[in-house]
């Protein structure tokens, strides 16, 4: 009888290491949901309006996955890793701008979608080569699926997490966040921006 899952390929280290960084860096794909979700429900913008924002981050992605092949080819899987990491984490970090006024914001998060998919781009060649080639060739079709196993329950796991967050950050009291004099233009969605900041403050520290 076969086990569903080779649990044996964990007792490599740069799979594993590939696996859970993969896992982790499309955890941060909640912070686009809750992002769009705020400038459609707090700014009045629409669904096509709201996703024009993100155009950036495709168009990055798709450019910056070739360099991602290039810069494997030079300095190995561990540095394009860590550039891609850091660069995405950069882009969490400005989609949490939400104490700015509305039009800075926007600015901000065309930077940040974008930034997010560099990241990716220079992250996900070297990411998948460093998993998959340091595995028995028997293995690779196990290897294969596990790793992109990893990223679907790693998006699945961090959509959740960022709405659970972002609705548990607008029960704080908006009178108390807005005692801190940081969030800056309207004050009747402070509840909102708040929850946004909130999920994006915690989504970059959990990786």
């Amino acid at each position: 009888m076969s086990a569903f899952i080779d649990l044996s390929l964990f007792r490599n280290g740069t799979f594993t290491g590939a696996t859970l960084s993969n896992f982790l860096l499309n955890g941060a794909a909640g912070t686009l949901i809750v992002s769009l979700g705020l400038v459609q429900v707090a700014a009045g913008m629409n669904a096509l309006q709201s996703g024009l924002l993100t155009l950036g981050y495709l168009i990055a992605i798709l450019a910056t996955i070739r360099v991602g092949e290039k810069l494997l080819q030079r300095f190995g899987p561990k540095k394009p890793m860590m550039w891609g990491a850091m660069i995405t984490g950069s882009g969490v970090l400005l989609c949490s701008a939400t104490f700015l006024l509305i039009e800075q914001y926007i600015v901000l998060a065309v930077i940040g979608f974008t930034l997010f998919g560099i990241g990716l781009g220079f992250y996900a060649t070297p990411s998948t080569d460093a998993a998959l080639s340091n595995v028995p060739e028997a293995q690779v079709g196990a290897a294969a699926g596990i790793y992109k196993m990893a990223s679907s329950v790693g998006s699945a796991i961090g959509v959740a997490v960022s709405a659970a967050l972002y609705v548990a950050g607008q029960t704080v009291s908006p009178e108390f966040v807005q005692s801190w004099g940081l969030f800056i233009g309207r004050q009747d969605n402070i509840a909102l921006r708040f929850g946004v900041r909130s999920d994006c403050c915690s989504t970059w520290r959990w990786w």
